[in-house]
């Protein structure tokens, strides 16, 4: 074990107590413990809230231009210390390098966004709405607010929720996953360097006990989550039932629909990315290829081609294109749908077991190579799971009608996509196909940070997305102020109902 020690940062500094309970970090890519993480218990939660709830006072009442002058600070240093947090992704994540800054740029188009602060929260004003009255909107921010973030994305998930809630003049606590904390503690310190007040921003790290003490805390007035289904489900009936605003992002089982008119290099290519990037821990990952008959046979040998040539090995060497998975027991788990596929009847055309690891010290690393299952049907459980790894597994149907209907029957409703030539089909598709986020030709359809990120059904718990508008609206209340400056030369009693004279 190395002696790093990660820690919770409450009120601009780190958390200098002691606790009886941490949990282990890893390097995936060798299995090593590489450092431990404390985690908080009820104190140490109610502490960074209350360091949230202090800061608050004056945060909501600074400028809109002090605030954005504070994210165009932050967003600058982030900019210019991406390598230093790819390198922190990759050494407790395991995703290869390429992917780390991949997944900075994204979140640092959220930090962009906001920086538009003044112009994303300005209200509307209606002169003379009745004689002599005016009425205006304002929004406001809603107090401190939680962020619990996942695994996969250490910095681009927390990054799709605290640059808004942070402008718009909310203070925030984020518990990141214990898999991977170190990443939200470099953002914490550059937030420090980019002049924003003690306080304002806070992580606390540990397991259910942080989280549990979130969702009821009185003073925490939202709850941004992203992780599996079954928690999503339990955050978002938990934080409500203590009348918190939530938007709790879930699971998903994305499929991409092949018409036979597509060109399968392009398919091929965009099954492969997308189904195996970041080890397939992604929930905008193809996990379902659904092709229209009789391009099947075709498409599956260009993928398993492909699949083929995927350099594995660990995520700091430049020639990885795929790491390992997170933990040992992840990796168990994914790989345990291996024998259940083949059990169900699935055919196990490329079995990621036997694919050759690149790299020093990786035997005793997390790895699971690309695995595609063919003649794959609805029931098997490596078709209804989500099981978030670098699993593939190919439906064939006859028709476009069937594929439709095949996404459509799914509880998961995050993403999808259609690859076809034909712009017919595609309009059809993307009008009729119930999935929140649609790709046409475009494997992971994650929208740009001035739309929204979100999907429907079993994938989203909650009103509204994550960034874009429908963040602004999430960390801000709307206020309607109707107005009448008298002229004293008017005035008398009159007890009937206003009216819109």
């Amino acid at each position: 074990m190395t002696d790093k020690h990660i820690t919770h940062w409450i009120a601009g500094q780190s958390w200098t107590g002691t606790t009886e309970r941490h949990g282990d970090v890893y390097d995936p890519a060798t299995g090593a413990v590489t450092g431990r993480v404390d985690f908080a218990s009820i104190a140490e939660v109610d502490q960074a809230v209350g360091a949230a709830a202090t800061a608050f006072k004056e945060w909501r009442h600074a400028s809109v231009a002090k605030r954005a002058t504070v994210l165009f600070a932050f967003r600058e240093l982030l900019n210019a210390k991406r390598e230093e947090l790819a390198a922190i992704i990759v050494s407790e994540h395991g995703k290869v390098h390429s992917d780390a800054l991949g997944e900075i740029a994204r979140g640092l188009e959220v930090v962009e966004y906001a920086c538009g602060i003044p112009q994303l929260i300005k209200g509307g004003f209606t002169e003379q709405a009745s004689t002599g009255i005016d009425v205006y909107s304002i929004r406001q921010p809603l107090g401190p607010v939680a962020i619990i973030s996942p695994f996969n994305f250490p910095a681009m998930v927390p990054m799709w929720f605290f640059p808004i809630a942070i402008a718009a003049g909310n203070t925030v606590v984020v518990k990141p996953s214990e898999k991977d904390p170190s990443a939200a503690n470099f953002l914490a310190e550059l937030w420090k360097q980019a002049g924003l007040p003690d306080g304002v921003f806070n992580v606390v790290h540990g397991d259910k006990v942080a989280v549990d003490r979130l969702l009821e805390h009185p003073d925490v007035k939202s709850v941004s989550f992203v992780g599996s289904t079954p928690i999503a489900r339990y955050v978002y009936e938990t934080g409500t039932r203590y009348g918190k605003r939530v938007q709790a992002l879930g699971g998903a089982k994305n499929h991409m629909l092949v018409l036979p008119d597509a060109d399968l290099d392009l398919a091929a290519d965009a099954a492969v990315n997308a189904g195996f990037g970041a080890a397939g821990e992604r929930c905008m990952a193809v996990s379902v290829l659904v092709v229209v008959d009789p391009i099947g046979d075709t498409l599956v040998e260009k993928i398993k081609e492909r699949m083929a040539g995927l350099t594995v090995g660990p995520g700091c060497n430049a020639a990885s294109e795929m790491g390992p998975l997170v933990t040992g027991a992840h990796r168990d788990k994914v790989t345990s749908y291996l024998d259940a596929g083949l059990a169900d009847g699935a055919t196990l055309a490329v079995d990621g077991r036997t694919h050759s690891v690149t790299g020093e010290d990786t035997e005793k690393g997390f790895w699971l190579g690309p695995t595609l299952f063919d003649d794959v049907k609805p029931g098997m459980s490596v078709y209804n799971d989500e099981i978030f790894g670098p699993v593939l597994s190919v439906v064939r149907v006859g028709s476009y009608d069937e594929g439709l209907e095949l996404i459509n029957s799914n509880p998961y409703g995050n993403g999808t996509a259609i690859f076809t030539n034909d712009g017919g089909a595609a309009r059809r598709f993307q009008h009729d196909v119930e999935v929140g986020m649609v790709g046409i030709n475009v494997p992971i359809p994650v929208p740009v940070a001035y739309y929204s990120f979100g999907g429907w059904k079993a994938s989203l718990f909650g009103d509204t997305h994550a960034y874009g508008p429908d963040g602004v609206h999430f960390f801000t209340r709307g206020k309607a102020v109707t107005q009448r400056w008298l002229d004293p030369s008017h005035g008398g009693i009159n007890l009937g109902f206003p009216t819109n004279n």
